[in-house]
């Protein structure tokens, strides 16, 4: 099994961009999906999770009110709309699954059982 992320790309400064995470052929139901990024020099840090099933969500103080985590049930496809990017988000975009209902709590991504490519997201003028 495996997830493929897409989406990324280059914007400037206050632009947006939407990030798909799909599945390879399995189904999202019962599954937590979290995107997860890092940049150069950094540690991975947590963005953002969505419980498929029950739909609820988390996200990192510093994107919240700009990013939005919302899921395709029927096309096992997790998004994540990103909005009035700034540089400092700026990273390789990882989405990453976990069948259960404990992943979402998890901001190290180390009990994340399933993980796509990364995606790079580059925010500059």
């Amino acid at each position: 099994v495996q997830l493929q992320a897409s989406g990324g790309g280059l914007v400037q400064p206050g632009g947006s961009l939407t990030l798909s995470c799909a599945s390879s052929g399995f189904s999202f139901e019962n599954y937590e999906i979290g995107w997860f990024r890092q940049a150069p020099g950094k540690e991975r840090e947590a963005v953002s999770c969505i419980s498929v099933s029950g739909g609820t969500t988390t996200y990192q103080d510093s994107v919240k009110g700009r990013f939005t985590i919302s899921s395709d049930r029927e096309k096992n496809v997790v998004f994540l709309q990103m909005n009035s990017l700034e540089p400092e988000d700026t990273a390789t975009y990882y989405c990453a699954g976990g069948f259960g209902k404990w992943y979402c709590g998890d901001t190290t991504g180390q009990l994340f059982g399933i993980w796509g490519q990364g995606t790079q997201v580059t925010v500059s003028s």
